[in-house]
């Protein structure tokens, strides 16, 4: 009997934010290596999630949102998207159930200069009629480019065996870069730094997130059996500090309480979580602190 052909890959995942690239990569690893918020512009920094199963290994690559750039971050994060383009073998190109609008028009327009193959996938199609999909895939048919166009729902699961086959047809034959129970490239201090910056995301108001950045300062001594972290939360103003510390320090408590349960899930142990909070001005535009606390890209000199 002939022997099945492995396939392997990198897969870069693009749309505007919030369309649920995160979502797709956590479902699919089956673990959260990405974190997600109903909030526009969670995920900053390229984050590799690793799919592997018997004949195939997808690392798939999650881009920050392509919008407009207002910081430094900002420009940062669009560089980092465009420049994963240059080195996949596919683009998944992320859109949500609705006809194209000026953002996707904008990213279509980007992608038709990638010489890789680009695939249009259309999440949350749980939330629309079926009769309201047929439109909209015919809006997205009129652009041309896309080697195929598939609807799928990232929480539901719908879709997914399709998208999954269709990557294999495309994917080259290739090595197992990472071994098989390994679910992402990033270290584990990152990991932990974005589950706390979730729970940010999650619990406090609407100001507050994007003027927040975590950094890990400790991570590898236990005491009284329990792996200590220590990590502090980075906000632009002292008002923002007060937020995320709340009154009597009942917000900060609740972030650690929350963040504690994500990170122990992900490490499997017991852990001593301790927060500090704070204030670095303008952190956002500073090209040296963003180095600091892991940006260290070419994009930023």
């Amino acid at each position: 009997m002939e022997e099945k052909k492995f396939k392997s890959g990198f897969v870069a995942l693009v749309g505007r934010p919030n369309v649920g690239k995160s979502t797709l990569m956590n479902y699919l690893v089956g673990q959260k290596v990405a974190i997600t918020s109903n909030k526009p512009q969670t995920t900053r920094n390229r984050i590799s999630g690793i799919y592997t199963s018997d004949d195939m290994q997808i690392v798939f690559v999650d881009t920050p949102g392509i919008f407009k750039p207002h910081s430094k971050l900002d420009d940062y994060m669009d560089k980092a998207s465009l420049s994963s383009l240059n080195d996949v073998d596919l683009v998944l190109f992320m859109v949500e159930p609705e006809k194209i609008g000026k953002g996707d028009q904008y990213i279509a327009d980007l992608l038709k200069e990638v010489k890789v193959p680009v695939f249009l996938v259309i999440n949350k199609v749980d939330q629309i009629h079926p009769n309201k999909l047929l439109p909209i895939m015919d809006s997205y048919h009129k652009l041309e480019g896309f080697k195929e166009i598939l609807p799928i729902s990232a929480t539901q699961g719908i879709g997914i065996e399709d998208l999954l086959a269709t990557l294999n047809k495309y994917l080259p034959e290739g090595p197992q870069y990472y071994s098989a129970d390994q679910i992402t490239d990033r270290p584990e201090y990152f990991v932990v730094a974005e589950l706390i910056r979730e729970q940010i995301l999650r619990l406090t108001s609407q100001e507050v997130p994007h003027a927040t950045a975590v950094a890990v300062d400790q991570m590898n001594k236990h005491q009284n059996g329990k792996l200590v972290i220590e990590a502090t939360i980075y906000v632009e103003r002292d008002g923002q500090k007060g937020i995320i510390i709340g009154k009597g320090g009942k917000m900060l408590k609740q972030i650690g309480i929350n963040s504690r349960k994500e990170i122990e899930d992900l490490l499997g142990e017991k852990v001593n979580l301790r927060l500090w909070v704070k204030v670095q001005h303008n952190w956002r535009s500073d090209p040296s602190f963003l180095k600091q606390i892991g940006y260290d890209k070419k994009e930023l000199s």
